[in-house]
């Protein structure tokens, strides 16, 4: 009986581990750039300054170092095709959130400013006219599965926001 019982448990589970499909594409790339900072407020100040210039949008990356969301949506803004991007369209402005859940919310004060009152996670993308008009207030907490976004889609809603009328 017990034999029988192990060759079926056995066979289930190696059903199961076929079953369980591959990830659909590799892993994208990762990048480190938040960075605990006392001049987070002044850096989204200055990148609003540039963007009254040079006519840009600011592109405010509201993440953090232990998030793996966090991680890839930098990674991916990293690569050529996204620095391409970025050059043409944003003044990009990286600004670490801490660790919210355990209370540690620095920058709470940057998302608030441009009316984002709760950051349910991590990351969150500001997109700011140069006068600091959110361009997507639907969507700035939106990005908490970033790392499961391909990087065409990143690309095409960021490609998107940096010419939306507001």
């Amino acid at each position: 009986m017990k034999q029988v019982l192990f060759a079926v448990s056995s066979a289930l589970a190696v059903t199961a581990c076929a079953s369980v499909p591959a990830p659909a594409t590799a892993p994208g790339p990762e990048a480190r750039p938040y960075h605990v900072s006392d001049t987070a407020s002044a850096d989204v100040d200055a990148a609003l300054a540039r963007a009254r210039q040079s006519g840009k949008r600011v592109l405010v990356v509201m993440g953090a170092n232990w998030c793996s969301d966090s991680r890839a949506l930098a990674g991916w803004l990293a690569t050529d095709r996204f620095v391409e991007l970025i050059k043409r369209k944003y003044e990009v402005v990286y600004v670490d959130i801490g660790m919210p859940r355990a209370g540690d919310r620095p920058n709470l004060a940057i998302a608030r400013r441009f009316g984002v009152s709760e950051l349910p996670g991590s990351p969150n993308v500001l997109v700011l006219t140069g006068d600091g008009v959110l361009v997507n207030p639907t969507t700035a907490t939106s990005w908490r599965n970033a790392e499961s976004r391909t990087g065409d889609a990143i690309y095409d809603e960021l490609a998107t926001l940096a010419d939306l009328p507001v």
